[in-house]
């Protein structure tokens, strides 16, 4: 079986480094490790226009941002596929017939489905004039795990790549693979995923310490942000409350400068930009026992933030004069994605015996059914 990676976002706005940590970073060393036969990588429109259907723009807009950002980090047309999921329709007929294997109790139960109806403010039954909660779930929303199992097994996936949150996401695609092959026969690729290595990367939390970077609380660092933007923002970057004074005993749990050195820092950077630390339990070390401020410790974070960014930046740049070619990557990534897709979808109409005007042996059938009922 040929091993294929299918992964993706949602393009309603730049890319920061809780993606980079969570899936950007490993995508580009998985495509340049030669061990998988195909990597689709997809700027998920369709999904984004599920809770921003009244705001087209805005996912309109984002569609190259997220592509900049693509090849930015170092994602290479030659090796990837890079697509946008609205132009193969081949992902909603396949999504469509999989909502016959899911009950609505099942999708309730889907953790992620919960956390991000919370966090988007979706509600039934919200008082009228309540302007803090959105009337209602969309449907397309509430059916999210649905739509992602279709972009998935259209590639016939073997590896998906994302952050911990998305477990049961990958899970309910599981089931449904297991529940189509289960009635129709083996048609559908079970899919794994595939976690990031560094714990400190399976959640990078916000600036601000809440547990998840997100671009609705605006405590992100943009993989675009300028090195001046960076320093601005890890200088305002919530530590430990109780560490007033540079000689107090201070926290590293919980601290998120700590995090992102724990996501971000190697051994080689110490050398350069404190040497009077041979490693990060050592900073951590003098950190806890007192008589280490925390503007020291941001502006290493600062230093190690910027050089990683640094070329990122530079490529963006070379790609921001280059608009039209970056669309003709998608384009060219689109028709790729729909040929393979359609390889799917046709597997599937045939599994499920809807491939009514290619079943010659069906077509034979009935003739020769008819023509002895007429002759009789």
């Amino acid at each position: 079986m040929a091993k294929i990676i299918l992964t993706g976002d949602r393009p309603t706005g730049r890319l920061h480094l809780g993606h980079f940590v969570g899936s950007l970073r490993r995508r580009v060393e998985l495509q340049n490790s030669g061990e998988f036969d195909e990597i689709f990588i997809m700027i998920a429109d369709a999904q984004a226009l599920t809770d921003n259907a009244d705001n087209p723009e805005k996912v309109r807009q984002n569609i190259i941002e997220v592509a900049l950002d693509y090849l930015s980090v170092g994602l290479d047309p030659a090796k990837s596929t890079l697509f946008i999921q609205s132009q193969v329709a081949e992902l909603c007929e396949l999504a469509f017939y999989y909502m016959n294997l899911v009950t609505v109790q099942r999708l309730q139960r889907n953790p992620t489905v919960k956390a991000e109806i919370a966090l988007r403010g979706f509600a039934e039954g919200a008082a009228e004039g309540d302007t803090t909660q959105r009337q209602g779930i969309p449907v397309g929303f509430f059916t999210y795990p649905i739509s992602q199992a279709s972009d998935i097994t259209a590639f016939r996936a073997t590896t998906v790549p994302v952050g911990e949150d998305q477990e049961p996401m990958i899970e309910q695609t599981r089931e449904i693979v297991h529940k189509f092959n289960a009635v129709y026969g083996e048609t559908l690729v079970e899919p794994e995923i595939l976690l990031p290595e560094n714990a400190a990367c399976m959640r990078l939390p916000g600036t601000d310490g809440k547990a998840k970077m997100s671009k609705s609380l605006n405590n992100c660092i943009y993989l675009s942000d300028t090195a001046e933007e960076v320093k601005k923002k890890v200088m305002g970057m919530y530590t430990d409350p109780d560490h007033l004074r540079v000689e107090d005993p201070g926290k590293v749990e919980g601290n998120t400068v700590f995090t992102y050195l724990d996501a971000f820092s190697r051994p080689e950077h110490f050398s350069k930009y404190l040497p009077e630390y041979a490693s990060l339990d050592e900073l951590k070390a003098h950190y806890r026992r007192g008589g280490l401020g925390d503007v020291k410790v941001k502006r290493l974070l600062i230093a190690i933030l910027n050089e990683m960014l640094d070329p990122i930046r530079e490529r963006r740049r070379h790609y921001e004069t280059r608009i039209g070619e970056v669309y003709d990557i998608l384009r060219e990534g689109s028709a790729k994605a729909r040929a393979a897709a359609a390889e799917t979808l046709a597997d599937v109409r045939a599994a499920m015996k809807i491939n009514y005007f290619d079943d010659r042996e069906l077509i034979n059938g009935q003739t020769e059914h008819f023509k002895l009922k007429t002759e009789n």
